[in-house]
């Protein structure tokens, strides 16, 4: 685990520096990953919903500044940050995160969904900046075209993968939190960011709005043709067509070896809620999950997460990776 003494703000600003140095726009963090400076408007009522309109510092991401003058202001006013903040989805570079998680207690192997994508939808990441994580992870600095929009998520993808676009923002290298440093991955330092690929850039974006009757998006995992049919999953017939529609997601659960089958679950049922039949689907989900030894209330539990979840979700929140 990294120290941190009386020499970390002043290596977190001059990493800081030299990122900004790169076009990459960067705002100080503590050693939690938070935004070093406190909201110029906290405790006000009604709650202010400003993004750096008001001229103080203090809004997080929206602080994220590639003049020097400003960085160095920022920390100046941030004494005891440890690390600083990349703000992705700005020009010049419209960077997009891939966070890759290990999580070894759930049986968490990003990395191996990720390449299970490429596979699925015909992309390779090219060689790319590469940040090592205190955990064990790994985030993969990609670039975004002028014309997308890509929204933050938490394992949309795929259970493990986070996704860092406009709004939020990745824990820059040289950065020092609580649990360790994070480092450039060897072999990465030279290199740029690359440009995502189209294919998952496609992914990664909004689908395009589906009508009550027909659904027009498609997302990893569906059995083809799942995208499409009645929104709601209902009608006659709904059920059977439900289970041919979502085949690839039953399958997708009963793969999950101890320690994935929650997850697993979880994930499948959050895609197939979002494209319209996750109540037509949620018996044959729970059956499979307790097939690889899931309880069935754990399983209809998980499933009424990812219900909830997928009705109240109007974007992404913002987050740190």
């Amino acid at each position: 685990m990294a120290t941190i003494d009386r020499q970390t703000p002043t290596l977190a600003l001059a990493h800081a520096l030299a990122a900004a140095g790169r076009g990459l726009p960067v705002f100080p963090l503590s050693a939690t990953k938070l935004p070093a400076l406190r909201s110029p408007h906290r405790g006000e009522q009604p709650p202010a919903h400003c993004r750096g309109e008001c001229g103080l510092p203090g809004h997080g991401v929206h602080d994220a500044t590639t003049d020097p003058s400003a960085v160095r202001a920022l920390f100046a006013a941030a004494p005891r940050a440890t690390g600083y903040g990349i703000a992705c989805g700005r020009a010049p570079h419209r960077l997009i995160g891939i966070d890759l998680d290990v999580d070894p207690a759930y049986g968490s192997d990003a990395a191996g969904a990720l390449r299970q994508l490429a596979l699925q939808h015909l992309f390779t990441i090219p060689p790319t900046v590469t940040v090592l994580t205190p955990s064990g992870g790994r985030h993969l600095w990609l670039t975004g075209p002028a014309d997308a929009t890509v929204p933050n998520s938490a394992g949309r993808l795929a259970p493990g993968i986070d996704i860092r676009g406009s709004g939020g923002y990745l824990v820059g290298p040289g950065s020092v939190t609580a649990h360790g440093r994070y480092r450039l991955a060897p072999g990465t330092a030279h290199l740029t960011p690359a440009p995502c690929p189209r294919a998952l850039l496609r992914l990664l974006t909004p689908p395009p709005a589906r009508t009550a009757r027909t659904g027009t998006s498609s997302a990893p995992g569906l059995a083809s043709g799942a995208a499409t049919g009645t929104g709601s999953g209902s009608g006659p017939g709904a059920p059977a067509t439900a289970a041919r529609r979502g085949e690839g997601l039953v399958q997708f659960v009963l793969a999950a070896h101890e320690g994935q089958r929650n997850t697993r679950l979880f994930w499948a049922a959050c895609r197939a809620y979002e494209h319209g039949f996750g109540d037509a689907l949620a018996d044959a989900l729970t059956a499979a999950a307790v097939r690889t030894g899931l309880p069935e209330h754990e399983a209809r539990a998980a499933i009424a997460s990812a219900a909830r979840l997928t009705s109240g979700r109007g974007g992404e929140a913002d987050g740190a990776a």
